[in-house]
């Protein structure tokens, strides 16, 4: 399959001299023998991805001018006519209304659907889980209680293996699997392996007790509500005023106060109280169980020299920081949750709270907008869940949460950002960090102004991200240590802000503080570049979605030309860990797959290192359409929706009928 490489320089003009051609500006710089045309590219992955070329392409256009043009453009070119004239090439006509628009934003209206959508007749879960007892709703159940019939619906099974079954010995999905034939005996029975290892459980989940006094509002806060009472009286919990300190820790010494969900309105007969703690203990009572950690005594997170996974929305989940953690990632941090939305209960919110056993230093992002509701999220993740820090989201820029006041807009109402942060670190039994913008609009720098006033309000690590989307090199500023001073970032970096670390520097209420490295990080030299600037650790984001190996490449500074089944096998392993963590039914298979689609959404700027004329590949830079050493690396390389839609299937077998994807960016993809 390798042949298509060959090809390429009898097709691109190759074997001129690399430097007679100025590369375009934003766009990655690969040599000239594996450049190709757009047409071509798409020619090639039709021709090689069947067993015959398209035909229907063919009758379209004749002519073959537009054999790979989006649909989308392809209307706007012509004006916005019908159908006519055009064959399957234009088979959804409901998208002709936005094809006057151009492709940037964000895709708000694309189908989203759900994955219960493809298992429409589904097993009463008290036959999947093989229950002693009946079903607790009888004749109202609408589920199947025939195993029979639902077998004759169910479709083909998707493999020979389940990742459940060969990892733990017992898959709980039962005949719903669609790996099934694994692990299902003679008559049906669900077969187990015997003497097998069971992995550690993932931890932070959310009990069934405590979501429903979460919903009935049952739960009492008697922390956050000291600490909000003394807020709108002026008096400011927290580091700063001492003498309220001992009066707080008495309040809360009482044994009471160790269980923040035992303070309730009365409970009726059956109610069991919520877990206290992230772990139940039993043995002597100590003096850490009754008397609050005072500020200096939490613990303190430290990121000197280590490597720190950015929280990042919808493509930062726990299968993904699992892949991260393999290559040598050091700090993970949950996806980013809203803490309404976990104060009520929602299950999928608090999803995004698990934490594997592999993450060992672990944190969750909380985003909110008003200093009661975040408070009050604090305390109970404090006595619910194990992190080893929480995050302030104060730099999300999308208009749902802008909107509301909170992200990026918190910047801009500077009295609820002070109740929010003083409000939780009182809370809060660990470190408080707080990730904001630069600012909340183009060249107007906010963050230089509330850097110094938030390690009175409390903060332990500050990351301060560019307000552009093209967010260069930032800060990460860890507050609570005294180290040597901080240097001035050189001037050469552009977006770098040394003008934020003169503010904290000459302020002599503060004393200097260490920096991390942040934004536009792809290689080890741009790792290097930002550790030269004197700063403590690295955090990334948009690098590691786009090659999770960069951890490996810092620390053994090297470039790896890693080749497409190795990067197959690195799917493959998302796949697996996606699998065990949603499910292995078709609700689980779907939504693995659906996470894995918007990851290839980054995965396909990836340039391989053997490809390119001059390295290290910059973040911002586009690859040209080229074809790779071999058709799976050319493959990966597609911005075509449908072609990750084909790697998936190499992954997790045939989609669905009526399967549709279209990713959250109209810059990521075309259909």
């Amino acid at each position: 399959m390798a042949e298509g490489a060959v090809e390429a320089p009898a097709e691109s003009g190759g074997g001129g001299d690399p430097g007679a051609i100025e590369p375009e500006r934003g766009v990655a710089s690969i040599k000239l023998q594996y450049l190709t045309t757009k047409e071509h590219f798409h020619e090639f992955l039709e021709a090689k991805g069947q067993e015959t070329p398209s035909q229907e392409t063919e009758a379209g256009d004749p002519a073959g001018n537009d054999l790979a043009e989006p649909e989308a453009k392809r209307i706007r070119l012509e004006d916005g006519q019908m159908e006519d004239g055009q064959t399957e090439e234009a088979v959804e006509p409901r998208e002709q209304p936005q094809a006057q628009k151009r492709a940037r934003g964000q895709n708000k209206c694309r189908p989203h659907v759900k994955p219960t959508h493809y298992d429409k007749n589904r097993l009463c879960p008290s036959l999947v889980q093989e229950s002693a007892a009946k079903c607790f709703y009888g004749d109202r159940c609408r589920f199947l209680h025939d195993v029979g019939r639902y077998l004759e619906t169910k479709p083909a099974d998707l493999g020979p293996h389940c990742v459940l079954f060969e990892t733990f010995g017992r898959c709980p999905y039962g005949v719903t699997c669609r790996f099934a034939g694994a692990h299902l005996g003679p008559e049906g029975q669900n077969l187990v392996k015997e003497g097998l290892v069971q992995a550690p459980p993932v931890r932070n989940g959310l009990d069934k007790v405590l979501q429903q006094q979460l919903r009935k509002r049952k739960i009492h806060f008697k922390r956050a509500e000291q600490a909000l009472r003394q807020l709108s009286k002026g008096q400011l919990p927290g580091p700063t005023p001492e003498a309220t300190v001992p009066e707080v820790m008495e309040a809360e010494g009482a044994p009471g106060q160790d269980n923040c969900d035992a303070q309730q309105a009365p409970q009726g007969p059956g109610t069991v109280a919520p877990p206290s703690g992230p772990l139940r203990t039993c043995g002597p009572l100590t003096d850490e169980d009754v008397v609050r950690l005072q500020p200096c005594e939490k613990k303190r997170l430290d990121i000197s020299g280590k490597l720190y996974l950015a929280p990042l929305t919808t493509c930062g989940n726990l299968p993904f920081r699992r892949v991260c953690k393999r290559f040598g990632a050091d700090v993970t941090c949950g996806e980013m949750a809203v803490c309404t939305n976990l104060l009520q209960g929602q299950t999928s919110e608090w999803a995004l709270l698990k934490r594997h056993p592999c993450e060992d230093v672990f944190g969750v992002q909380l985003e909110g907008a008003f200093p009661d509701t975040m408070t009050k999220c604090a305390e109970l993740l404090n006595r619910t869940i194990e992190v080893d820090f929480v995050d302030i989201n104060v730099g999300c820029p999308i208009d749902l949460v802008y909107k509301k006041g909170g992200g990026c807009a918190l910047m801009n109402r500077s009295a609820k950002f002070q109740q929010i942060v003083r409000g939780m670190n009182q809370v809060l039994d660990m470190p408080l960090t707080v990730k904001l913008r630069t600012g909340v609009h183009e060249r107007v720098n906010l963050a230089h102004r509330l850097l110094p006033e938030l390690r009175d309000w409390g903060a332990a690590l500050v990351t301060s991200v560019s307000p552009g989307l093209s967010g260069s090199l930032s800060l990460s500023l860890s507050l609570s240590d005294s180290p040597p001073p901080c240097p001035s970032l050189p001037p050469s970096l552009p977006g770098c802000l040394p003008s934020s670390c003169t503010a904290a520097r000459g302020s002599s209420a503060t004393p200097s503080w260490p920096t991390g490295g942040n934004g536009d990080i792809l290689s080890y030299e741009d790792a290097n570049r930002a550790m030269q600037t004197g700063v403590a650790g690295i955090m990334i984001a948009r690098g590691a979605l786009l090659k999770p190996w960069l951890f490996t490449e810092i620390k053994e500074q090297r470039h790896w030309d890693i080749s497409s089944s190795e990067r197959l096998d690195i799917l493959r392993d998302f796949a697996h860990y996606g699998l065990e963590h949603w499910g292995s039914d078709t609700q689980g298979v779907e939504k693995t797959r659906r996470f894995l689609l918007e990851w290839l959404s980054f995965l396909c700027r990836y340039v391989p290192v053997g490809l390119l004329e001059r390295l290290p590949q910059r973040i911002n830079e586009r690859p040209p359409y080229y074809l790779g050493r071999d058709y799976l690396e050319t493959l990966m390389a597609s911005q075509k929706a449908a072609d990750w839609i084909r790697i998936s299937e190499m992954l997790l077998g045939p989609v669905p009928p009526n399967f549709v994807f279209l990713p959250k960016h109209k810059a990521n993809a075309y259909k």
